[in-house]
Protein backbone atom coordinates (compact mmCIF):
# COMPACT_ATOMS: atom_id res chain seq x y z
CA UNK A 1 0.00 0.00 0.00
CA UNK A 2 1.14 3.35 -0.90
CA UNK A 3 0.92 6.55 1.32
CA UNK A 4 -1.43 8.19 -0.73
CA UNK A 5 -3.82 4.74 -0.68
CA UNK A 6 -3.12 5.26 3.04
CA UNK A 7 -3.96 8.62 3.82
CA UNK A 8 -7.69 8.00 1.83
CA UNK A 9 -8.09 4.75 4.03
CA UNK A 10 -7.30 6.45 7.09
CA UNK A 11 -9.78 9.29 6.20
CA UNK A 12 -12.29 7.21 5.03
CA UNK A 13 -12.59 5.18 7.96
CA UNK A 14 -11.82 8.22 10.30
CA UNK A 15 -15.17 9.85 8.58
CA UNK A 16 -17.04 6.96 8.68
CA UNK A 17 -16.98 5.95 12.22
CA UNK A 18 -17.34 9.44 13.34
CA UNK A 19 -20.52 10.11 10.94
CA UNK A 20 -21.43 6.28 12.57
CA UNK A 21 -20.95 7.53 16.09
CA UNK A 22 -22.72 11.14 15.58
CA UNK A 23 -25.80 9.04 15.14
CA UNK A 24 -25.71 6.65 17.50
CA UNK A 25 -23.89 8.44 20.14
CA UNK A 26 -23.90 12.38 20.00
CA UNK A 27 -23.81 14.77 17.30
CA UNK A 28 -20.79 16.60 18.37
CA UNK A 29 -18.86 13.24 16.65
CA UNK A 30 -19.39 15.30 13.49
CA UNK A 31 -16.21 17.81 14.48
CA UNK A 32 -14.06 15.38 14.19
CA UNK A 33 -15.43 14.98 10.70
CA UNK A 34 -14.81 18.41 10.23
CA UNK A 35 -11.62 18.50 11.22
CA UNK A 36 -10.92 15.63 8.38
CA UNK A 37 -12.36 17.52 5.68
CA UNK A 38 -10.39 20.79 7.03
CA UNK A 39 -7.44 19.14 6.95
CA UNK A 40 -7.97 17.58 3.66
CA UNK A 41 -8.30 21.25 2.62
CA UNK A 42 -5.26 22.65 3.53
CA UNK A 43 -3.18 19.61 2.75
CA UNK A 44 -4.59 20.16 -1.25
CA UNK A 45 -2.99 23.88 -0.89
CA UNK A 46 -0.53 23.34 1.19
CA UNK A 47 0.87 19.88 -0.04
CA UNK A 48 1.35 19.01 3.64
CA UNK A 49 0.01 16.74 6.05
CA UNK A 50 0.90 15.01 9.45
CA UNK A 51 -0.38 11.95 8.61
CA UNK A 52 1.45 11.77 5.59
CA UNK A 53 4.26 11.67 7.62
CA UNK A 54 3.08 9.49 9.81
CA UNK A 55 2.12 6.90 7.23
CA UNK A 56 5.95 7.16 6.00
CA UNK A 57 7.18 6.36 9.32
CA UNK A 58 5.33 3.75 9.71
CA UNK A 59 6.92 2.29 6.33
CA UNK A 60 4.64 2.95 3.39
CA UNK A 61 6.36 3.62 0.60
CA UNK A 62 4.63 6.92 -1.56
CA UNK A 63 3.52 6.78 -5.30
CA UNK A 64 5.70 6.84 -8.13
CA UNK A 65 4.11 6.60 -11.41
CA UNK A 66 5.67 5.24 -14.68
CA UNK A 67 3.98 8.17 -16.56
CA UNK A 68 2.11 11.45 -15.80
CA UNK A 69 -1.88 10.56 -16.06
CA UNK A 70 -2.46 12.91 -17.89
CA UNK A 71 -0.23 13.55 -20.58
CA UNK A 72 -0.47 17.17 -22.32
CA UNK A 73 1.91 16.62 -25.58
CA UNK A 74 0.58 15.51 -28.78
CA UNK A 75 2.04 12.03 -30.70
CA UNK A 76 4.14 14.09 -32.86
CA UNK A 77 6.47 15.23 -29.64
CA UNK A 78 6.60 11.75 -28.43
Amino acid sequence: MTIERGLRAVAGVVVLTSVALAVFHTHYWLILTGFVGLNLLQSAFTNWCPMVCLLARLGLKPCVAERPCLDHSTSEER
